[in-house]
């Protein structure tokens, strides 16, 4: 599965180490453009000048490790394609160029069902998304989960409770999932 990943599930810390963990285990393919990482990094920002700094080497990292994974939206694409939000018209440029299944997105009013399955691509949030993951890769997404918590701990310097974590990554369906299995 070809999923392109919206900003706004690349700049929380912790949910784009999930999402990006488990797309290393081959659960899917991920995608973005280089205006979609802009995005994250000029998000990052209103952290502060190191925040952006950061993003900006986290970017490199990505690229990095996904060399596949940047699309560039096709100038016809961007002047067919309509959305609501039309600052949000380069994201399904990017996965329209890149033979998307899926955007991954909390942002559902920009982007409307009807118009994105014209297009053959579904919008699913990260909690969907990986729930839909979970059938078959499970573990990988367990495994993932695991390693990002104990980093999240070990970079706070606190033990941070996983549901919660979870919980304020928006990810309420894994957290859920993940307690019941114990």
């Amino acid at each position: 599965m070809r999923v392109c990943l919206d900003a706004c599930v690349l700049y929380p810390t912790v949910l784009r180490e999930i999402l990006t963990g488990v797309a290393a285990q081959g659960a899917f393919r991920p995608l973005w453009s280089p205006r979609i990482l802009e995005e994250w990094a000029r998000a990052a920002a209103r952290l502060g000048p190191e925040g952006e700094a950061v993003a900006r080497a986290e970017v490199v990292v990505l690229r990095d490790a996904f060399p596949d994974a940047e699309v560039r939206p096709r100038d016809g694409d961007l002047a067919r394609l309509h959305l609501p939000d039309p600052d949000d018209v380069h994201v399904l440029a990017a996965a329209v160029a890149g033979s998307a299944d899926v955007i991954c997105t909390f942002n559902a009013k920009d982007f409307p069902r009807r118009t994105l399955a014209i297009e053959g691509i579904e919008r699913l949030d990260p909690d969907q998304l990986l729930a839909r993951l979970g059938t078959g890769h499970g573990p990988a997404i367990s495994r993932t989960v695991r390693r990002v918590h104990v980093t999240a701990e070990r970079l706070s310097g606190e033990v941070l409770p996983l549901r919660p974590l979870l919980k304020r990554a928006r990810l309420p369906k894994l957290a859920k999932t993940l307690a019941a299995a114990g």
